[in-house]
């Protein structure tokens, strides 16, 4: 069993949903971001997201552009992000990490490599925007066959013709962008998201996490009652953009990491 299906498992059993971060990786500064990597565990992150920084974001709106800015201009690199997931993984071998990101850095620093590498250093999944399941062979298939989850993502977008061709070789779990557009959108209705988890539910028995546009403990408790997992990118992102130093940026991602936590394990009381 993957560190993924371990965890979603668990809180199946625990009956709450899971907490799912993203951060990307480098910003504002490589030490930073560890701090924040290795705080999240203990501020209520059930799963963690970690951007792969890249030159030209496209799905991504302004805030997590701008972190990738912030990344790339500290020197942020892919064998960076493997080595921060290396060094994570010395305290804290249970919580599961999935790299997100861009197919163009990957193929750059080449796809046997990256897998290996990526495996080696404890990465447990891979969500990789631009790579639509056509593509399966050039990172899909060897990314999974090492045992490395991918996960696609699913919008209001994917009629009910193509979500079997997306959903067919997805594992870890399907990650439902809950509005169609860029990353830190605005968020969509509770009955919008409750419709779209039952008709992803009718295709797919892998936990569905819904994200964007999610920014609140209280939008994170609400989409909690409705889904497996509850992810939340660009407010996180924004209290590092709006940090006077570094230290600011780990203490105030950490505190609303926690405040998320606790809406999201009380949704179901």
């Amino acid at each position: 069993m993957s560190r993924l299906e371990q965890r979603f498992a668990e809180l199946k059993a625990e009956g709450r949903s899971a907490l799912v971060t993203f951060v990307t990786a480098g910003d504002p500064g490589y030490d930073a971001s560890l701090q924040i990597l290795k705080g999240l565990p203990a501020a209520g992150a059930d799963v963690i997201e970690l951007g792969m920084p890249f030159t030209d974001p496209m799905a991504d709106g302004v805030a997590i552009q701008l972190a990738t800015l912030r990344a790339l201009e500290a020197g942020q690199t892919l064998a960076k992000t493997l080595q921060m997931v290396r060094e994570f993984r010395v305290d804290n071998q249970t919580t599961p990490i999935v790299l997100m990101g861009y197919y163009n850095p990957i193929h750059r620093f080449g796809v046997e490599k990256f897998v290996a590498e990526a495996k080696q250093a404890g990465v447990d999944g891979l969500i990789i925007v631009d790579l639509p399941p056509e593509h399966d062979a050039e990172l899909a298939t060897p990314a999974q066959a090492a045992g490395i989850d991918f996960i696609r993502l699913t919008t209001p977008t994917t009629d009910d013709a193509r979500l079997p061709r997306v959903l067919e070789r997805s594992s870890g779990f399907v990650y439902y962008v809950s509005v169609a557009g860029v990353t830190g959108a605005g968020s969509a209705t509770t009955e919008h998201v409750t419709e779209a988890i039952a008709r992803l539910r009718r295709h797919t028995d892998l936990p569905i996490s819904v994200g964007f546009g999610i920014r609140t403990p209280e939008q994170a408790a609400a989409i909690a009652r409705l889904s497996d997992g509850v992810v939340v990118g660009s407010a996180l992102v924004d209290k590092i953009a709006q940090a006077k130093n570094a230290e600011q940026a780990v203490n105030d991602v950490l505190s609303l990491c926690s405040a998320l936590a606790e809406g999201v394990r009380g949704a179901r009381r």
